[in-house]
């Protein structure tokens, strides 16, 4: 299966289970893996052949400034399943990035990953 990675879609959420998340909003990082064949696209060379990979950042980006999920792992199975809905792709991949995290301790990065088939 041939693939199109997009990686680092940023964009300011509101998502989390405390209130001043919800209120202050904070950077989410998402990546993602689509899985698809490129020989339709490579023989007739249109953009429609294919997953157009700007709509699918925008599609990204809606959800993650769209309506406030208290977890991650609610909005990396949000994108994932739209994903599959919208364009042509037989699995997609989705890490979500929640570099801000409110912990007490220091950390490089905080992230949850989903993998989804077509049925």
């Amino acid at each position: 299966m041939d693939q199109i990675k997009l990686s680092g879609v940023t964009a300011v959420g509101h998502h989390g289970v405390f209130d001043f998340e919800r209120r202050d909003g904070q950077p989410f990082i998402v990546d993602a893996v689509l899985h698809l064949d490129f020989t339709a696209a490579a023989a007739s060379d249109d953009v429609l052949d294919t997953a157009h990979y700007g709509e699918v950042a925008e599609c990204i980006r809606g959800w993650i400034t769209g309506e406030p999920l208290n977890l991650i792992e609610a909005l990396a199975v949000r994108i994932a399943d739209d994903v599959l809905r919208k364009f042509p792709v037989a699995a997609v991949d989705i890490t979500v990035h929640k570099p801000k995290a409110p912990l007490e301790v220091e950390f490089g990065d905080v992230a949850v990953s989903v993998r989804r088939e077509q049925p």
